[in-house]
């Protein structure tokens, strides 16, 4: 299967007027929209790509060599070494790092410090780390930002240009606030390029350590629901958090390891229920579950061993009625 990627704008590229010359760097599909609106606007001068999937660096790879566009695949931490090597063959005005999954070495800094720019997908210092959105999301945060930074030898610490703000909607998942700041993203890149090609210095201050925090990458116990200790809204937002790239929040409900992918809180109340125990089915068959601070959410999807399926599949399966709950 091959993925158009770019589209029909690589033809575009050979018919560039004097425009700064920018590589992107990139982890994945999260910069498609980008390339395309660099590659229309005649800025894309070359891609490469971090431990990306082999479909779409197959792909990126047959796209940039039918447009003539330079194209390296840095696979490993190790293979960054090599990145100023590429960039002194190719000469670059300027090096755009969106979801890059490596850090950068001083030795490919040097290239020049001021022509490496990165944009993150969450406001910085507060959200340093991988996986930002999933953060922003599990913290019920009504808003997020994308900020365009200097890069320095350190991860998401470089002076800031700018935070982009962007509203987080109530019902928000990983997946779509990832699609929105996607969306985003290329209308802000394709700002910083034109910023670059007609101003002579892109203002930029230092972040606030008082403020800063790093986020690892999730673990196990990151996406786990601890029914004892978390109440409705948290557990909405943490389900909403995982989905999809973990396939909802994990849990543990009637005895087994599942994980809830949608559920949304209700207004409820239970009373000596044990917390993380089925105390219902709604008319409609969704799942209500006992949290604490005497809260009930209702589950709509999860999956299981047996595969994904609603709340009304689970109950038919596990043969849960009303008698069985007393």
């Amino acid at each position: 299967m091959r993925l158009h990627l770019l589209g029909i704008i690589v033809t575009l590229v050979f018919n560039m007027e004097k425009k700064k010359k920018i590589v992107i760097l990139c982890g994945g599909k999260f910069a498609f929209r980008s390339l395309q609106l660099l590659a229309i606007e005649k800025f894309l001068y070359g891609i490469a790509i971090g431990k990306g999937s082999k479909t779409i660096i197959d792909s990126l790879e047959k796209e940039t060599s039918n447009s003539g566009l330079p194209f390296k695949s840095f696979p490993t931490k190790k293979s960054v070494l090599a990145m100023r090597e590429w960039l002194d063959e190719i000469q670059p005005d300027y090096i755009f790092s969106i979801s890059f999954p490596f850090l950068i070495p001083e030795s490919v800094l040097s290239y020049g410090y001021d022509k490496f720019i990165n944009f993150h997908p969450a406001p910085l210092p507060r959200y340093r780390g991988a996986m930002p959105i999933f953060e922003v999301l599990r913290n019920q945060e009504n808003k997020t930002a994308i900020c365009a930074h200097f890069m320095n030898d350190k991860f998401d610490q470089g002076n800031i240009i700018f935070n982009d703000p962007i509203t987080i909607e109530k019902s928000e998942t990983y997946g779509s606030l990832t699609i929105k700041l996607s969306n985003r993203m290329s209308q802000i890149v394709l700002n910083v390029a034109n910023m670059l090609e007609y101003g002579t210095k892109i203002p930029s201050f230092p972040q606030n350590e008082d403020d800063a925090c790093y986020y690892e990458k999730p673990e196990l116990l990151d996406t786990y629901i601890n029914w004892k200790s978390m109440n409705a809204i948290e557990i909405i937002a943490l389900i909403n958090a995982c989905n999809p790239w973990n396939v909802g929040a994990d849990a543990t409900l009637l005895g087994e390891q599942i994980k809830i992918i949608s559920a949304i809180a209700i207004d409820e109340r239970h009373y000596d229920s044990t917390v993380g125990t089925i105390i219902a089915i709604t008319d409609d068959g969704m799942i209500k579950v006992a949290c604490s601070d005497n809260e009930v959410i209702a589950v709509k999807i999860l999956a299981t061993d047996e595969g994904i399926m609603t709340s009304q599949q689970y109950v038919q399966l596990k043969k849960i009625d009303e008698c069985s709950l007393i």
